[in-house]
Order: structure tokens, then C-alpha cells, then sequence
């Protein structure tokens, strides 16, 4: 058992600080957000599951209630082949301090689900007092597609069960139907992919543990490659010359070509667009998605490791 937990730990430490630091100075996520955002979400997985393996095997040498539930289904080899009849002091401390990450944990995403439910409801209530009246008869504007009288052009989409596309007059006069098709197929590719629900874990984890690589560069990243993602939807269906030119027409009155850190974003979108950087290969992108799917993998080997060559 003892074996487990070094293996478990030295995983996560890997998966946790040297992989995210290459992983952000890598090119080629880029080309493939949604292949970079499917390895970052593996490597999340792997560490949150060597720290909840952990914590099981750890709880059940400290707690023989957890140890007779956790192992009665197994055979007595098993539970020998683990070696749980003592705890040493420092695997008390562990499973304590995992016990307390598990728990603050539950409480970020917790938060980050409530804020964000609040957070829709003031924001659909803003758009029911900004919508224009319909005549008698007609149902409000609760569609899938909400135009707002509004001099600056805008769109977005706001998360809800079903989503809803927000767009102003302003976006309407300024864009031309083939550029305004770019920037709503953009943005259903957010609400078809649920970004929201991607965003919402990364800001969670980032908030409850700021320090730890992953998780910092998980939420700067996932707010990045999504964006890249819904372009390159976007501009598989309407071009990428299209798909800049919306873009810069939405975004000119905010300074979308300024070199501001707020706005450095845009102007590598627009970048990226026109000029689109080569592609992976498919059998590369398969390679690479495989590889990353296999990683979560790797803890729950180390757990059940030591029962495997028990049974006989």
C-alpha cells in the first residue's frame, strides 16, 4: 500500500507541474483546440483520480470501517496483497490532508455552480427589461434567437436549458448576412460543445487552488482554446476571411488590434484566421487523443496493481 501512495503521488506531482508548464509552450494546440482542450481535461482527470485512489486506500488503512467496507467483496489474498493492517503516521497525515483537498474541493465547484446560477438569473432578467415588447398575443422573447435594440454590435450566447443567441441591432446593421452567420454559428459551436460547463470546473479549481500549475493554466487555457474552437467552427462553414472580418467588426469599438492584455486575445484570433496555421495530420490527432484518454488510466492501474496479482 505504501508502494501506492508514493506511485499516486509522484503521478500527480507530474501530471500537476511539469506537463502543464510544456503543454503552454507547445505549438501545436493551436492547430487543434479541441484536442488540447480534451489533454487538458485527461490531465485534470488523472490528478484528481491519484488523489481520490489515494484517499480510499489511505482511509481504509486508517479506518477499518472503511477498510471492511471498501474490501468485503475481496478475497482475503487481496486484502493481504495491499498490507493494510497498520498505518503509519504519515499515512494519517496524508489521508487527513487529502480528506480536507477532497472536501474544499467540493465546496469551490459548489460556489462556482451557485454564482453562476445567480448569475444567469440577473443576467436573463436584464435581457427580459432590455427586450422589446411584442405585440399582444405573441410569446415573449425567450426563443433561441433574442435581438436587443442596442447602438454596439454585440452577440453572445447565454447557458440555460435551451441556450439562448443574443444579438443587437447594432451587430445586424453592421454585419453582412454571410459575416453575421459566422458569428452566430459561433456561437451555437460554444452552446453545442457546453463551454459553459468547462468553464465553470476551470474557474472553480483555479479559485480553490491557485498555486498548482494545472489548474492555473487549466482555467487560462480552457477560456482561450474554446474561443479558438468555436472560430474554427465557425469558419469551416463561412470561411476564415468571413469569420475575421465579423470579427473585427464586432469588436473595433473595443480596440480588438490593441496590444492591451484584455484584448491580446482578439487580435491572435484575428491573426490565427487569417492566416490559418497548418493542420495536425488525422492520424496524428488520433494518436494524441488516444495517448491522452489512455493517461486517467495510470492511477487506477497503481490501485488495483497489488489485488490483480493477488488473485490466482
Amino acid at each position: 500500500m505504501t508502494y501506492c501512495l508514493l506511485l499516486l503521488s509522484a503521478v500527480a506531482v507530474t501530471a500537476a507541474v511539469p506537463v502543464p508548464r510544456l503543454l503552454t509552450r507547445a505549438k501545436w494546440p493551436e492547430r487543434e483546440p479541441v484536442v488540447a482542450l480534451w489533454v487538458w481535461q485527461c490531465l485534470v482527470a488523472t490528478v484528481l483520480l491519484c488523489c481520490l485512489t489515494a484517499l480510499a486506500l489511505g482511509a481504509a488503512a486508517v479506518f477499518g470501517t472503511v477498510r471492511a467496507q471498501l474490501f468485503a467483496p475481496a478475497p482475503p489474498a487481496v486484502t493481504a496483497a495491499y498490507d493494510l493492517s497498520h498505518a503509519s503516521p504519515w499515512t494519517t497525515v496524508l489521508t487527513v490532508l487529502l480528506a480536507c483537498g477532497a472536501a474544499w474541493t467540493t465546496a469551490m465547484l459548489a460556489r462556482e455552480l451557485v454564482e453562476a446560477r445567480r448569475r444567469r438569473a440577473g443576467a436573463r432578467a436584464h435581457l427580459r427589461d432590455r427586450a422589446p415588447d411584442l405585440p399582444a398575443g405573441l410569446p415573449e422573447g425567450r426563443g433561441p434567437l433574442l435581438v436587443l435594440e442596442e447602438e454596439y454590435p454585440d452577440a453572445w450566447w447565454m447557458p440555460g436549458s435551451p441556450p439562448q443567441l443574443i444579438v443587437t441591432t447594432g451587430a445586424l446593421q453592421r454585419l453582412t448576412d454571410r459575416q453575421l452567420d459566422a458569428v452566430l454559428t459561433h456561437e451555437r459551436g460554444h452552446a453545442r460543445a457546453r463551454h459553459d460547463w468547462l468553464l465553470h470546473l476551470s474557474a472553480a479549481l483555479a479559485a480553490g487552488f491557485p498555486r498548482v500549475p494545472l489548474f492555473a493554466h487549466f482555467c487560462e487555457q480552457t477560456h482561450r482554446l474554446v474561443e479558438l474552437s468555436a472560430d474554427d467552427t465557425a469558419s469551416r462553414r463561412c470561411g476564415h476571411l468571413t469569420t475575421a472580418l465579423a470579427l473585427i467588426e464586432l469588436n473595433q469599438h473595443r480596440g480588438v488590434l490593441s496590444c492591451s492584455s484584455s484584448r491580446r486575445l482578439l487580435g491572435e484570433r484575428v491573426d490565427r484566421l487569417l492566416e490559418p496555421p497548418p493542420r495536425l495530420g488525422r492520424r496524428h490527432r488520433a494518436l494524441t487523443t488516444a495517448a491522452a484518454s489512455l493517461v486517467p488510466l495510470v492511477p487506477l492501474l497503481i490501485t488495483f496493481a497489488p489485488g490483480l496479482t493477488a488473485l490466482p
